[in-house]
């Protein structure tokens, strides 16, 4: 029996990223990024660096968290993953970092009969190889620096578990389980670590623009609480990973999920 819960109330922080300083990606908007970003804010980060690659969006959301938070402790670089020099400079902003979130993904709806190179390819480089390029650029400046950073990918159900017309978006995703499981073990000699979230259903204003009304009650369906997560529910499993509470975890993929088995 399909049961319909309300959202639980938000969880009050507990300073689990006290003087931490955090980059993330893909974090302007509403969505888990910018959910992700104000939880590190709470959680007592000592700096958040956001990039995007929209503009508007991005300093909507950095003044947004820069007057609840203050100007000192936000800051936003204009990013895409898919230009290295860009991802240099966002790292730049953050003048010595600890942890780095890349959040950054594509989707999209589209059956592999109809599925063009292109939109395969374009999935693919933001969605995996994005995240490639944040990884090495992080990891190198970590090694260099001698700092035993953490690093949070975020993932999806969708790569494990098969959907209609998602077969780049689930290949990405299934990808960056694969790197994560690999980078971490290339990098845990240098005491860094890499974990991953994989959320199923995370409601927020871009999915129901680009979603069918009647594909998100379907989605819901498949839920156990009968809802979809709130993107903050999302962003306390990366502030967890991205904390000493989770010292011994690495190379590890983090379902955030109420689906049925």
């Amino acid at each position: 029996m399909t049961v319909s819960l309300p959202a639980p109330d938000y969880v009050p922080p507990h300073g689990l990223l006290a003087g931490r300083r955090v980059v993330i990606t893909a974090a302007a908007g509403a969505g888990i990024g910018s959910a992700v970003a104000l939880r590190c804010l709470e959680e007592g980060a000592e700096l958040v660096v956001i990039g995007d690659t929209h503009e508007g969006r991005l300093e909507a959301s950095r003044a947004e968290l820069a007057e609840r938070f203050g100007e000192d402790r936000v800051s936003a670089v204009v990013c895409d993953v898919t230009v290295e020099e860009q991802i240099g400079r966002l790292l730049d902003a953050a003048d010595g970092f600890d942890v780095m979130i890349n959040n950054a993904g594509l989707g999209g709806e589209v059956s592999i009969l109809d599925m063009t190179d292109e939109q395969w390819s374009k999935v693919l480089d933001i969605t995996l190889t994005g995240t490639f390029r944040c990884i090495r650029a992080a990891g190198r400046r970590w090694v260099e620096s001698g700092t035993r950073g953490v690093m949070v990918n975020n993932a999806s159900v969708i790569g494990w578990r098969a959907q209609e017309g998602q077969a780049h978006y689930a290949a990405a995703k299934a990808g960056v389980m694969a790197l994560t499981r690999s980078a971490a073990k290339d990098l845990a000699a240098h005491g860094i670590r890499v974990n991953a979230v994989s959320p199923s259903l995370a409601m927020h204003p871009f999915l129901a623009k680009v979603t069918t009304p009647e594909k998100l009650e379907e989605l819901t369906s498949r839920e156990a609480f009968g809802r979809a997560a709130e993107p903050w529910e999302v962003a306390n499993v990366m502030v967890f990973l991205s904390s000493e509470y989770s010292s011994y975890m690495t190379g590890e993929v983090v379902a955030v999920s109420s689906q049925h088995a």
